[in-house]
């Protein structure tokens, strides 16, 4: 279990996020279209995961906003942000905000995703969804790097992120 923050007050996550070094576990997630998509859908690319609580929050969508402008129509990488949004909000916000070169994913059907990756948010206000996160995956899903942001009003450090995928 990891103690994070919100607002200065703690609460806590489920487990741990995935250790640089570990392979990344599988999951599936929902798409916009509602399919059901995990690591497998994305052979040979390089993934930045960006685990936000809800993209109706001024910081994860400017965290969505820096790594799409970021990453954004690098062939080698693809950026996934996932959150606890339905797909069709999910997909209102890229539209509204222009970043069209991130894919977002749902975790509308299930937590298995955030149990696995240690984020669930087990007490607290936030109970049920995710804390915020930032992986960086090579091409055969191994952690190349993994932050767990201690207070969820901030952001994730863009730049440790993007270095791990260079």
């Amino acid at each position: 279990m990891a103690q994070i923050t919100l607002h200065g007050t703690p609460i806590n996550t489920n487990g741990e996020l995935p250790a640089v070094g570990s392979t990344a576990p599988n999951f599936a997630l929902v798409d916009g279209e509602l399919n059901d998509v995990g690591l497998a859908d994305f052979p040979g690319k390089k993934k930045l995961i960006s685990i936000v609580p809800s993209l109706d929050t001024p910081t994860c969508a400017t965290s969505t906003r820096v790594f799409n402008e970021r990453l954004g129509g690098r062939d080698d990488v693809v950026v996934l942000v996932v959150s606890a949004d339905l797909p069709f909000a999910q997909g209102r916000f890229c539209q509204a905000e222009g970043t069209a070169d991130v894919r977002t994913l749902s975790m509308m059907r299930s937590r298995d995703f955030a149990k696995a990756y240690g984020v669930l948010i087990v007490d607290g206000p936030l109970a049920g969804i995710t804390g915020r996160a930032a992986l960086a995956l090579d091409a055969n899903n191994k952690v190349l790097h993994c932050e767990l942001v201690g207070e969820i009003a901030d952001e994730p450090n863009y730049d440790a992120a993007i270095a791990a995928l260079a």
